[in-house]
């Protein structure tokens, strides 16, 4: 199953927050739009924004291989908390071997920087996979707003209605800092 968001191509560069924007005052729900320093790692822009990394919702570009020359483009979805588990992943989509897009691959298909990715997906040729687990610690959630230096705020189950997401599990406990 597919699930995007509207339009029939990728957005231009640039505009994938004002799109994002527009998609949430469109739907009437709640959301809060937090600027912060231009970050892009998980624990780092957690601090800036004063919420738990928990909570916030981590976005990857992976490329699933469905046979000897099909592939399939995925947005996967979880807590920001997590590691992206790529066997899952290649499950989810019903593929073979899942691998992270290239940074350039990425950007082409969502017209953003790594680490500025919405949860949402405006490419018809990027299907939209969110972890089951997402939400269900923190009723809110937050993340990039297409930019490096905004995020949003938002209650999981606004996100999830809104998406309309596959679910799945896609990933697993980061593993524990060493001393």
């Amino acid at each position: 199953m597919m699930s995007t968001l509207t339009s029939s191509s990728a957005p231009s560069s640039g505009d994938v927050h004002a799109r994002l924007v527009a998609l949430l005052d469109g739907s009437g729900v709640p959301y809060r739009l937090l600027y912060h320093a231009a970050e892009g790692r998980s624990e780092h822009v957690a601090a800036l924004r004063g919420t738990a990394v928990e909570q916030g919702a981590k976005a990857l570009v992976c490329r699933i291989k469905l046979s000897a020359n099909k592939r399939l483009n995925v947005l996967a979805v979880f807590p920001a908390d997590m590691r992206a588990d790529l066997d899952a992943i290649a499950a989810a989509a019903g593929g073979k071997k899942a691998a992270l897009a290239t940074r350039d691959f990425a950007r082409a298909l969502t017209a953003c920087e790594i680490g500025a990715i919405p949860p949402f997906s405006f490419n018809p040729d990027l299907q939209l996979i969110v972890d089951e687990s997402l939400g269900l610690r923190h009723d809110e959630i937050v993340f990039n707003a297409g930019r490096l230096d905004a995020s949003i705020q938002m209650r999981a189950r606004d996100y999830l209605a809104l998406a309309r997401p596959q679910r799945a599990v896609l990933a697993r406990p980061a593993l524990a800092p060493g001393p």
